[in-house]
C-alpha cells in the first residue's frame, strides 16, 4: 500500500459524512429529538518493524456494557475535557498508558452515532513508539496491534447480523486472527477505509 499516513492525512481534509450503528438497517427510524452524549475515541497509528499498525483494546469480560468487545481507547467527554481530542487523549492514557507527549493528532473524521446514545468522534493520531503499555485493570483485558493495511482494505469486511432488542440488526465486521472486530469499531474503520484516496 502507498504510505497510509500520507493517505490518511489527505482523507482527513475531507472528513466525510457521519456514520451510525444503524447504517445497514434502513428500516430503523431514529427520533429527531433524541439526545446524544458526546464522546471520542483515539485511533492510534504506529509504525513498527512490521509496518503501520493500529492499537486496539479488548474490553474486560467483567464490564457491564460491551464485555469482551474490541474497541478503540476512548469514552465520553467529561466536564474537565476542553475538547473531544482532549477526552480521547485522557482516555487513552487511562486505558492503555499512552502518554500525550507521544501522540500527534492528525485530525478527526465525522462523528459516529452508537446504539447506546453517544455521538463518537474518531480522533486519528500518529503515535511514537515505544511506550509502556499498561492496560487499565478492570476495564481492559488486552492491548494489541493489528496491521493498518488489514483494517483499511475493503475486501476484508463482511456484513453479518444478530438479534438485538427483538429485531435482527446488520453490522460490519473485519475479523483479524482471534479478534472479532465489529459494531461501532468496525463501522468507524470502514468509514476511514472508504475515505482514503485511491493513489
Amino acid at each position: 500500500m502507498p504510505d497510509l499516513l500520507d493517505r490518511t492525512r489527505r482523507a482527513l481534509l475531507r472528513p466525510g459524512a457521519s456514520s451510525s450503528d444503524y447504517d445497514l438497517n434502513p428500516d430503523v427510524t431514529l427520533p429527531a429529538d433524541r439526545k446524544l452524549r458526546p464522546a471520542a475515541v483515539l485511533a492510534p497509528m504506529i509504525e513498527t518493524a512490521r509496518g503501520w499498525e493500529l492499537i486496539l483494546t479488548k474490553r474486560s469480560s467483567a464490564l457491564k456494557h460491551h464485555p469482551g468487545q474490541i474497541a478503540f481507547p476512548g469514552g465520553k467527554q467529561d466536564e474537565g475535557d476542553a475538547t473531544l481530542e482532549a477526552a480521547a487523549l485522557r482516555e487513552a492514557q487511562e486505558e492503555i498508558g499512552l502518554p500525550s507527549d507521544r501522540v500527534e493528532i492528525l485530525g478527526t473524521f465525522a462523528p459516529h452515532e452508537t446504539v447506546t446514545g453517544f455521538t463518537v468522534t474518531p480522533v486519528i493520531a500518529h503515535v511514537t513508539y515505544p511506550f509502556d503499555i499498561r492496560p487499565e485493570k478492570g476495564e481492559v483485558d488486552e492491548v494489541f496491534f493489528v496491521p493498518l493495511s488489514h483494517v483499511l482494505t475493503p475486501a476484508h469486511y463482511v456484513v453479518e447480523s444478530r438479534r438485538w432488542r427483538g429485531t435482527r440488526r446488520s453490522y460490519y465486521a473485519v475479523p483479524y486472527g482471534p479478534y472479532y472486530i465489529w459494531g461501532a469499531t468496525a463501522r468507524i474503520l470502514r468509514a476511514w477505509t472508504d475515505s482514503l484516496p485511491c493513489d
